[in-house]
């Protein structure tokens, strides 16, 4: 009697569970919840060429490009694309690192010296149809942190922060690079 009833409570909860996760998904994610991409399905490729930096900060227009680039092939459906003549993909992310600044977050009481500071990278960028040659979406100022620990215990060198700031920024990019809800 008890292994009856387990089945008919176990067809009933799966029964439950069934209509449940019916009525809440949907096939397009602007209609409720979707386990679609919300990245726009026309687009196939996309070119990034190196960023330009007008900054005093070498390398940092490279790392931000090579940290973009890897989060796009990580979380996108679209497939990088080198840039020529003409256009490389379907679309082209280009941008320019505007600013780069360290900032002091906290001083230690008994010596004076710093104990965190935060590293913030900002750049402007502009996701462009090379189909159509209309710009998607422009962003200027965009921005993002990092933080380090200059001083002993730790000692943290500064690329820790900027290495961070990058990371983020990268993700924030490619984030924003969704369609519209």
């Amino acid at each position: 009697m008890k292994r009856a009833a387990r089945a008919i409570a176990l067809r009933g909860c799966l029964l439950v569970l069934g209509v449940a996760g019916l009525s809440a998904c949907a096939s397009d994610p602007t209609e409720g919840y979707s386990f679609e991409t919300t990245y726009d399905h026309s687009v196939r490729t996309i070119s990034v060429p190196i960023f330009q930096n007008s900054t005093f900060w070498t390398g940092v227009e490279t790392e931000l490009t090579e940290a973009i680039i890897a989060e796009i092939q990580r979380a996108t459906p679209w497939r990088v694309t080198p840039e020529r003549p003409g256009g490389g993909g379907d679309t082209t992310l280009s941008g320019v690192v505007q600013e780069v600044e360290i900032t002091r977050l906290s001083t230690s009481r008994a010596s004076g010296l710093v104990e965190e500071e935060t590293v913030t990278v900002e750049v402007d960028f502009d996701w462009r149809d090379n189909r159509t040659g209309r710009v998607l979406l422009a962003r200027r100022r965009f921005a993002a942190a990092g933080s380090f620990v200059p001083h002993r215990p730790t000692g943290d060198r500064i690329d820790v922060g900027r290495r961070e700031a990058i990371q983020q920024l990268a993700r924030d990019i490619v984030s924003e690079l969704r369609s519209d809800w």
